[in-house]
């Protein structure tokens, strides 16, 4: 699959297990989830995301290279997201996407790993990128 399928893939994957990691938290009201979704799923926190398991080596060779995919075909962007940080969350969805067909579990745990580093930063008064898409 082409980069931008991957990512079109990883996004709905992720976004499911956002909603189901909400719920999980007893959220029940569908403004509350949604604003508390936001925290995990726009696009300034899937950049801030991508980075950070990148910088601290969290994500193999292989990965990096399926977050490139998307990255380099993410096109022009968006007005309300600056253009890296629209391209490294198209390259993190991707990257979601790959191992959603490939390694479901492994999937699993980057989304594991990025809900709690939302979650630290929240604690932390981080922004987390509250924008929306």
């Amino acid at each position: 699959m082409n980069g931008l399928t991957l990512a079109y893939l990883g996004d709905a994957y992720y976004e499911l297990s956002i909603r189901e990691y909400l719920i999980d938290q007893k959220l029940t009201h569908v403004n509350d989830l949604h604003k508390q979704a936001i925290k995990y799923t726009s696009g300034i926190a899937q950049a801030k995301i991508m980075e950070y398991l990148m910088e601290n080596q969290l994500v193999s060779e292989v990965e990096i290279e399926t977050f490139k995919r998307g990255r380099n075909a993410s096109g022009p962007g968006r007005k309300n997201i600056d253009a890296k940080a629209y391209h490294y969350a198209t390259g993190f969805e991707a990257m979601i996407g790959f191992l959603y067909i490939e390694h479901r579990n492994r999937a699993d745990e980057i989304i594991r790993l990025a809900i709690r580093f939302i979650e630290e930063g929240a604690l932390h008064g981080k922004d987390s990128g509250q924008k929306t898409e």
